[in-house]
This record gives structure tokens, sequence and C-alpha cells, in this order.
């Protein structure tokens, strides 16, 4: 009986999502607030970062495009010199999380009351300032963040990217048709200067690995609604199975240790890991229906929300992902330690890295 229970909640899910990506709302059009400056944090080159950056130079609207590093060898730098509109900050701020310390250093060199954050390899369209500052007109709206599509580069790194694609992306709209709206994701942070000296600027969470999501959940304490927009960006993956292992574990950990009741519940959600249940219980009908939701839903959110080219071609492999989810929920059950750029960093019970 439990497990039927639980099968219904996980196909209950599946109809809930699909819901979420056919209804989510579009903006036809919009109009930004600025000027605004760009901040982007650099280490290293990423596949696609080139692009990452030529996208941002080419931007509608009125802005300023930072890029900080924290070495003055950094390999991106020569990448960064390439376009004039790039503005480099060498960052001498030391934090915990090193990326934040970049960012302290980016916010005090910009210009403009209008922030937006991404990762270095983000890349965007040239509409992306005008669509995802527009929410923040709005005197409730205190940040934006957005979806992204992820293209990988190796066929483990596609197999990552079709979990962030058909679980990630669905569950952050199904968080948001339910009304939770205190998350943000590095793909995107818009929000206004003046609300992040109200939460003690990137300092308060320098300390922090989920920044992005420290970040959120402190203006969104403000009184103020976190936005998903309707922009998707596009990151690139890399690596082979190590690194995507690593990579997911990290993930997980931090999610532990951020949300440590919602990571608990992630598995009642896994539609395949119920339908083996179900079949393990002989209820081959139950197991077959719930695969169908699975794949339904895989599909509706990799493609009619992300436009996913590597969903069209991998979707039957979601549940394969799945059931690679759970051992990773599994793996991030325990440890508090975590591997971020080569550097294995120890988290304490509230995500904070511990420096030695």
């Amino acid at each position: 009986m439990i497990v039927l229970t639980i099968a219904a909640i996980a196909a209950a899910y599946q109809i809930l999502a699909i819901l979420a990506c056919v209804f989510r709302r579009r903006v036809k059009s919009a109009k930004g607030v600025g000027p605004v400056s760009v901040l982007k944090p650099v280490r290293g080159v990423d596949p696609g970062f080139r692009d990452a950056i030529r996208s941002h130079t080419v931007l509608q609207g009125d802005y300023e495009f930072l890029c900080g590093v924290s070495r003055p060898n950094d390999p991106g730098l020569p990448v960064l010199r390439e376009f004039y509109r790039v503005r480099v900050v060498d960052s001498d701020t030391h934090a915990a999380n090193r990326k934040v310390g970049v960012l302290i250093d980016l916010a005090a060199a910009a210009k403009h009351p209008i922030l937006v954050v991404n990762d270095a390899d983000i890349r965007v369209d040239p509409d992306y300032l005008t669509r995802v500052t527009a929410p923040l007109a709005d005197p409730r709206v205190g940040l934006v963040t957005c979806l992204y599509r992820p293209v990988g580069d190796t066929f483990a790194a596609r197999f990552e990217g079709l979990g962030v694609a058909t679980d990630f992306a669905p569950s952050a709209l199904v968080a948001r048709m339910l009304g939770v709206d205190e998350f943000a994701m590095g793909s995107t942070l818009a929000f206004r200067r003046v609300d992040l000296e109200r939460i003690g600027g990137f300092v308060a969470v320098a300390d922090y690995l989920a920044d992005d999501y420290q970040l959120g959940h402190r203006i969104h304490a403000l009184g103020l609604k976190c936005v998903l927009s309707d922009v998707v960006v596009e990151t690139h993956l890399g690596g082979g199975w190590g690194q995507v292992w690593a990579h997911q574990v990290r993930w997980a950990r931090t999610i532990r240790v951020s949300r440590c009741g919602g990571y608990l519940g992630l598995p009642i959600t896994n539609a395949t890991l119920w339908a083996v249940v179900c079949a393990l219980f002989g209820r081959f009908d139950l197991a077959a229906g719930l695969l169908a939701l699975r794949l339904a839903m895989a599909f509706a959110a990799g493609w009619r929300v992300l436009r996913s080219r590597d969903v069209l071609l991998l979707w039957w492999l979601a549940p394969a992902r799945d059931l690679f989810g759970f051992a990773v929920w599994v793996a991030g059950l325990f440890g508090h330690s975590v591997v971020w750029r080569g550097q294995r960093l120890l988290l304490d019970r509230e995500g904070r890295i511990q420096v030695d």
C-alpha cells in the first residue's frame, strides 16, 4: 500500500510538471530597466567560453560588461582581451568562496544601480538584458533568475545535461507554480544594488558554496520576490564520467546542506525509481504507466521549455538518468566534502566552506 501511494505521488508530480511546462508563462515583449552592470567572474577557460563572452558584447540596452579574474596569468585573459567591450577587473579579495571574492571586487568597480551576474560559460541572446531586468520594474521583485539549457561536449556531459533539462528544470517550474519563490541560480542573478547592500553585500555570502541560493534566500527575506524569467540561457558541460560524478555529488551535497528537508524528499518524485519498485512487486501496468508519464514530462521540459537538441536525441535515456540520479542522491546523503575546480572543500552543516 505504501509503494502504491508513493507511486501515485510520483505520477501526480509528473503530471504537474507537464502542466507547468505546457502552461509556462511567456512574455512577448518587455521593457528592461537600466543602466546595467553585467558582472562575470572568470577562472580558466571552460568549453564555450569565447562564445559566451562574445554574446555579452552585443547585448541590447545601456550596460557595462565587467569580467573579474583573481590570477594575473589566468588562461581566460587572452580571450577577454579580444573584445574591446570587456572591462577586466583584477581581484585581490580573498574569500572562502573564491568566486564571491571576485564578485565583491566586481561590484565595487561597477557603476550602475542594476547588477546582472552570471557564470563564466553562460551564453545569452541579444535581448537578454532587456528581458531579465524587466521584472525589476516592479518594486515587489527583488531578484530575477533563469533556467539554462546544457550543451554537452562528450556523451557523459550530455547524459549529465539530460538530468538538468528533464529533472532540474521542471522541478524549478513546479516550485514556481506552487509559490516557492526564494530560489536563485548562477545562470542569471539580476537585482538592484541597493537590495544587495541591504543584505550586507556579497560579503554576506562569501563563506557559502551555494552563493546563488544564499543570495536569493536573503533577498527574499527582505520581503521581495525572486522571479523565474522566461529567458533560457545556455551553458556548456564537458568531461568524462568521473568529472560528471564529482560534479553531481557536489551539487547534491550542496543542496542537502542548504535545504536538508527538501533534499530528503527528492526520491518521492523519481518516477523511474518507483516504476522499478512496482515492477518488482509484479505491477508491470503501473510501472509502464509511470515510465510513460516520465518520458512525456522529460520531452515537455527538455524540448518545449529548453529547446534542447540533446533531449531530442537522448530523451529515451531519461529513466537511466533517473537511476543514476538516485545513486548520486544516496552519495549526497553522506559526507561533507566536495570537489570544486580540482580543489577539495569541506562544508559545515550550514553549507559554509571550512577554511584551514
